[in-house]
């Protein structure tokens, strides 16, 4: 892990990596803009990482609970969901999208 000192704040460099490779069909059937919303926030956790884009509110990002315990869901639209789990690798956090679905309400 890299640390780097500046002007007395010292930032934690871990690299991060979104995975599709769960969802990589189901993308191809989901309408543009739920495709975009997940790229938009894959491209955001890559580059500002896990931490910063959680303080987004309109994500939406909780940890879940029962069945899914030690997963974490957030917001692509009213409707859809994506669920994610989070590993570390080294100097890497991998962040893999499990799954992409509707919500039920």
């Amino acid at each position: 892990m890299k640390l780097v000192k500046y002007a007395s704040l010292t930032y934690n460099w871990l690299m991060e990596k979104v995975i599709f490779d769960k969802v990589k069909k189901r993308l191809r059937r989901l309408p543009n803009h739920i495709v975009r919303n997940v790229q938009r926030w894959a491209l955001q956790v890559e580059l500002i990482g896990i931490k910063e884009v959680r303080k987004i509110s309109g994500y939406h990002d909780e940890p879940l609970e029962g069945k899914r315990i030690g997963q974490r869901s957030i917001r692509l639209s009213k409707q859809y969901r994506a669920f994610y789990t989070q590993s570390k690798s080294k100097d890497i956090n991998i962040i893999t999208i499990e799954e992409i679905n509707k919500h039920d309400y």
